[in-house]
């Protein structure tokens, strides 16, 4: 199913979160929305604690329009030189929430009822609703977006009728349209002026409006769903207490607000429209007569009206792409809007401050309820790659997918499964065009891996021009004795042996017999023409090297890796059916000296080597340092019960660190082989020897043009080391454990360059952190690796690959080299047009990667992909993947701190997605009001999703976030996949009270908020770093009692690492969603138990990523108002 179709796509933003019935009041028609990847590290992004409770922010609301004539059917533009923007700049907004609004409900008093905007649910303002279905008709959509303007003169309005993707029509912001407050500022409306008279009709589709106060106080009785003022379209004005629109923002320069203008309704506006029972419709309010008691009846939507004056686009429905939310059910797990009485026409009262108002975080789009959606619609169907362009499910849905010509989505995923036809199309748009690929993903269980396909001597069958492989997109001619390349368009002979009829649609008749010519992923034996050296190679070898300085000792380190390699070494990796793993292993320690070991397995007793010239490495003994597990195993398990005791009494505190590498990677040239350090390091390498480093940390140059320094390695030492170690294919997997500033930027460029993993467990202790730290080792030591491996991706005419994105070197411009490569490892490939593509050929991908497999046999693994190719931008907003286009920015700007200042990355951000996004509204929106936030259906969460990158530890360190962390961070999500930055940077958080300990189904997540959460609950956050259990002050003790054992909230420990093995259901279940989730994970997470208002929270607060965070960041709702500044003025 198209993204864009008009098919449910799930509730609309502004629904209560699923399962949490607790925030939006019941009956407001609020519904929730969807989630949103977690972040996935400590110190994210948690809500600011001691906001003023005075100007809670507004966001990006729509503001009455100031006289009421309705636009014009016709879609005409605003007079000229009258502002076509709401006078408010649209990012004035104070940040955070208000510290008030954490309480279960908002009293229906708070929310002024505005006329011609239905109150919304208390969390829920009436703004950003534009999410509902389509509107009913011209009319209700032109007063909807007659009230789009905020003082000034009115602005005519577009009818509905071009809500497909109409041409633009262009709306100039008038001068002096914007504040003046800094472009970057978010500062509170000042409240100024009389209230404006007009009254706001619902919003256009998919828009935020821009301008509207949220959370106004009904003037009598509950907020309903849809009720909605009495008013004419535009006329009488609100009763002085309303508090409406534009009465608190500061007016423009140089704008005068008119006298409000009184008047009757216009002829032909009877209300039909949605019915009640719709709480997506809570923003199309029906216009009704001004009234001074009850309304006259009761309330109705929608407008009726001339016909559109131009019909919407063929194809589309009226509410599309960037409408949010086509027609929506009620959220999962709760009832339908409140139908609430009917009775809040304009009366007018006696005049009133107006209260303070502020965006409705429920009326703006939700991760939550993305995900939720998604899941519903696609996790049922398996996805078959049999069509060329088709989107995958989101990467949190669980789906199956069968192989009919395309690599899976678990191999590939592209930034747009539809790229535009020429260059000047992509840098208009500015979406990059990019795959995330993962070569050697883990398949489920329910899925086949790649078939082995031999071809004896011959090798596999290539393009002679362009060495393309053979693949599902060759076309075989002349009755199947030559075929044309599919990239390069050149014709090669069949060799004989290969050669095979065609039926009569020119398919070779062994199509289903041959895994190249049916499948889109699939292996190939490589023959010794693809070995190094014209030799095939052996076995790979792993070579654990053991720091044994004080620090190690101390800590229990050393002791608990020598008792957990004793059985670890049983479970190395092994080719298919094989009885026993071919890789073989070998022994090292260090501190300022390295220790060999010779545990041959005709030794009695393990000897020792000594090498203390490190500043010329060698390898003292080839006999006996590598062996078999089985056949030296009492050897080595004597070796690693004497290590701890060796050095119990050491009180050597310095240590190497570049040497360690050179003697592991010497040990592998002497064996003639690939294979893998794995180094376990304490402290900064400041002994006397190759690659000695300084403390170089310096916290001052943070927010300065030499903060880049910090990212960047001391010394080129280490990337000539990293060079060497790809040439003979060895790969380090790092396990760091400092308790201080270590330099991780130096010391991660070998793992990161010779395609390695970096672990860092800081002040490690045993009690706490062992679990975590086995764990990863287990998984390290075990998962599926490639050796020496060469990637290579190759595209057909028109798009070349021309940037690359994570763990590997590079030596030329085309080849990936990668020491070692394993399962959870991707490659970020870039692409950019050198010529035109067509619509009717589209595009391919082919990403070819040689390497060894861990059996020591020579392979080639072969994924294709072919894209849509597109003339019309609207195709290509249709067919975008918001979570790989993050994926791809994160890794961008992560790469960009290495030489340009942290704020110059976070601008570049910002820019690119509002240039996107102001490209879709110019381009492919229905014109509407300026005040209008209008964003693609497929990419309505990038906004939320790019303010958690930019509130990441990398870009905007809190003042506890150590420079070794943000190096951390940057190197991890430099090779993470499309489901690992989902999680890591929007968290998934899960409310456990609501968990039913009979099902396997979990509750739906929440959105992360510090208003979410209540005092009664327990949550799981997890961002696939770490796992946070949050238990509220208020939970019942019988659940206290049965998750952790003991009587009261007071009685649990924070240092609790792992939750008591407890024989209730509760207990059970909660165990099972904790070891559910850590096997999703490609890294074991830390439980973290976090009780509110303890020492943790604050850290657990840096998770909750919507909120307005410690170090600055801003809230999604500010963010969103600054995301819609920023594309205002582009379009100006």
């Amino acid at each position: 199913m198209s993204v864009n179709q008009p098919t449910h796509t799930g509730p609309p933003y502004g629904q209560p979160q699923p399962g949490y019935g607790g925030y939006l009041p019941p009956g407001y028609g609020g519904q929730p929305i969807p989630t949103v990847p977690t972040s996935q590290y400590g110190a994210y992004n948690g809500p600011m604690t001691g906001y003023p409770q005075t100007a809670p922010p507004q966001g990006s609301l729509r503001a009455p329009t100031t006289s009421g004539a309705p636009a014009s059917a016709s879609g005409t533009l605003v007079p000229p030189g009258q502002p076509a923007y709401s006078q408010f700049g649209q990012g004035d907004v104070r940040n955070g929430i208000p510290a008030s609004t954490a309480s279960l409900q908002r009293p229906p008093a708070s929310q002024q009822f505005m006329p011609g905007t239905t109150p919304t649910s208390a969390t829920q303002s009436a703004t950003f609703q534009s999410y509902g279905p389509p509107p009913t008709s011209t009319q209700q959509l032109t007063n909807h977006m007659a009230g789009m303007h905020i003082g000034g003169a009115s602005t005519s309005v577009p009818s509905p009728g071009v809500l497909g993707y109409g041409p633009p029509t262009s709306v100039p912001p008038a001068s002096g349209s914007f504040t003046s407050s800094g472009s970057g500022q978010y500062v509170p409306y000042s409240s100024q002026g009389p209230p404006p008279p007009a009254v706001p009709h619902g919003l256009p589709p998919t828009t935020l409006s821009q301008g509207l106060p949220m959370a106004q106080p009904a003037i009598s009785g509950p907020p309903s769903a849809l009720n909605l003022s009495h008013q004419a379209p535009g006329f009488a004005p609100p009763p002085s207490s309303s508090g409406v629109g534009a009465s608190n923002y500061p007016p423009a320069a140089g704008v005068s607000r008119p006298p409000p203008m009184q008047g009757t309704s216009l002829p032909g506006q009877a209300a039909t429209g949605p019915l009640t029972s719709q709480p997506n419709h809570v923003t199309s309010p029906p216009p009704q007569p001004a009234m001074t008691g009850p309304p006259l009846g009761p309330p109705m939507a929608g407008l009726q009206g001339p016909p559109p004056s131009h019909p919407s686009q063929p194809g589309y429905a009226l509410q599309q792409n960037g409408s949010f939310g086509q027609n929506r059910g009620t959220q999962p797990n709760y009832g339908p809007a409140y139908p609430g009485p009917a009775n809040y026409g304009s009366q007018p009262g006696p005049p009133q401050p107006p209260p303070p108002k502020r965006l409705d975080p429920d009326s703006i789009p939700s991760p939550i309820q993305v995900i939720e959606d998604d899941r519903n619609n696609r996790g049922s169907e398996p996805f078959i790659t049999g069509v060329r362009g088709q989107v995958p499910p989101l990467v949190t849905t669980n789906f199956l997918v069968k192989d009919q010509g395309n690599a899976s989505p678990r191999y590939i995923r592209c930034t747009s499964y539809n790229i535009p036809c020429t260059s000047d199309m992509a840098k208009q748009s500015q979406v990059p065009l990019a795959a995330v690929i993962k070569p050697l993903a883990v398949l489920p269980a329910e899925e086949a891996p790649p078939y082995l396909v031999d071809h004896g001597e011959s090798g596999p069958i290539r393009c002679n021009r362009c060495k393309a492989y053979m693949c599902p997109f060759m076309q075989f001619i002349e009755g199947g004795r030559r075929f044309q390349c599919c990239f390069c368009s050149c014709v090669t002979e069949v060799p004989s042996q290969y050669f095979q009829h065609l039926d009569h649609t020119g398919r070779r008749v062994d199509y289903y017999d041959r895994p190249e010519l049916s499948l889109g992923s699939y292996e190939f034996l490589a023959t010794v023409d693809y070995c190094k050296n014209n030799k095939y190679p052996n076995p790979p070898a792993y070579i654990f090297m053991i720091d044994v300085s004080y620090n190690a000792i101390r800590s229990g380190l050393v002791r608990l890796i020598c008792e957990e390699l004793k059985t670890l070494l049983d479970y190395l990796p092994r080719e298919g059916n094989m009885e026993e793993s071919a890789i073989r292993v070998g022994f090292v320690t260090y501190n300022k000296v390295l220790h060999f070991y010779n545990v041959k397995s005709s030794l009695g007793q393990p000897q020792m080597m000594v090498v203390s010239d490190v500043a010329d490495m060698f390898v003292p003994l080839l006999d006996g340092f590598l062996v078999n597990v089985n056949e030296s195993r009492t050897v080595f398990t004597s070796l690693l019960d004497q290590i701890p005791e060796m050095f119990a009494d050491t009180r050597e505190t310095e240590t190497v660190f570049a040497p360690v590498i050179q003697a592991g990677m010497e040990a592998l040239k002497a064996a003639e082989c690939a294979g893998k350090l794995f180094i376990f390091h304490t402290s900064l390498p400041i002994a006397e020897a190759p690659g000695k480093l300084k403390n170089r940390d310096d916290k001052k140059l943070i927010n300065t043009d030499k903060e880049k320094t910090l990212f960047q390695p001391q010394t080129n030492f280490y990337n000539n080391l990293a060079k060497e170690c790809v040439a003979q294919g060895c790969c380090v997997d790092l396990f760091l454990f400092p308790n201080q500033y270590l330099d991780v930027a130096t010391l991660g460029v070998v793992p990161h360059q010779t395609g390695g993993s970096l672990y860092k467990y800081t002040f490690f202790q045993v009690e706490t952190d062992q679990e975590r730290f086995l764990n990863d080792l287990r998984r390290d030591v075990q998962k599926e690796v490639g050796f020496d491996a060469v990637m290579r991706v190759r595209t057909s005419t028109g798009i070349r690959a021309t940037d690359f994105f994570g763990a590997f070197y590079m030596s030329n411009t085309t080849d990936v080299e990668l020491a070692g490569l394993d399962c959870d490892k991707t490659i970020t490939v870039e692409f950019k047009h050198d010529d035109k593509l067509s619509e009717e050929s589209g595009a391919l991908l082919q990403c070819a990667i040689l390497y060894t497999s861990c059996a020591g046999q020579r392979r080639l693994r072969i994924h294709n992909l072919s894209l849509n190719c597109c003339t019309q931008l609207a195709d290509l907003y249709r067919n975008c993947e918001t979570d790989t286009l993050i994926n791809f920015l994160a890794k961008f700007a992560y790469r960009g701190v290495l030489n340009n200042p942290v704020k110059t990355v976070r601008d570049t951000l910002i820019n690119q997605c509002a240039q996107i996004l102001a490209c879709y509204r110019k381009n492919c929106a229905s014109p509407s009001s300026a005040g209008q936030l209008i964003l693609p259906e497929c990419m309505k969460l990038l906004p939320v999703y790019l303010n958690c990158v930019l509130k990441s530890d990398v870009l905007q360190p809190g003042a506890e976030v150590t420079t070794d962390d943000r190096s951390y961070i940057r190197q991890l999500i430099t090779s993470m996949d499309v489901a690992d930055t989902n999680v890591f940077f929007y968290p998934r958080l899960l409310p456990l009270t609501k968990i039913d300990p009979n099902s396997d189904s979990l509750p739906p997540a929440i959105r992360n908020s510090e208003e979410r959460l209540s005092k009664g609950d327990i949550y799981l956050l997890e961002n696939g770093l770490n796992i946070f259990l949050w238990v509220g002050a208020n939970v019942q003790q019988g659940l206290i009692q049965n998750l952790f054992g003991v009587a009261s909230f007071g009685q649990i420990s924070s240092n609790m690492c792992v939750l008591p093995v407890l024989d209730n259901p509760f207990s059970k279940r909660v165990r099972s969603v904790i070891d559910m989730f850590q096997s999703q994970r490609s890294r074991y997470m830390k439980l973290m138990v976090v009780k509110q208002e303890d020492k943790l929270d604050m850290l657990f607060k840096h998770f909750l990523v919507e909120d307005k965070s410690m170090n600055g960041g801003a809230s999604y709702v500010d963010f969103l108002c600054h995301m819609h500044k920023e594309i205002r003025q582009l379009l100006s």
